[in-house]
């Protein structure tokens, strides 16, 4: 399932009231950052278990830690 189609699936589950309120949101960051790398987190580890709320991105940030390593902090659900 593509990006998209799953924020538009997750955006379809909220109450009306949050929905609307968390699509205008998502309508003004497409505009404001055309270019920027769109995912979704729904905040399930690989083991299927709830660790976090789900998570709508737009864009890249790479953390670099103390001994060197990085992790971009994108990632799909």
């Amino acid at each position: 399932m593509n990006v998209q189609t799953q924020i538009r699936e997750y955006l379809a589950t909220q109450p009306t009231r949050k929905r609307d309120e968390l699509q205008t949101l998502h309508d003004m960051m497409l505009r404001v950052l055309p270019g920027g790398r769109l995912w979704f987190m729904d905040g399930r580890d690989e083991d299927g278990r709830t660790v976090s709320n789900p998570s709508i991105g737009y864009g890249v940030q790479t953390m670099t830690y103390a001994d060197g390593r990085t992790r971009s902090s994108t990632r799909s659900g």
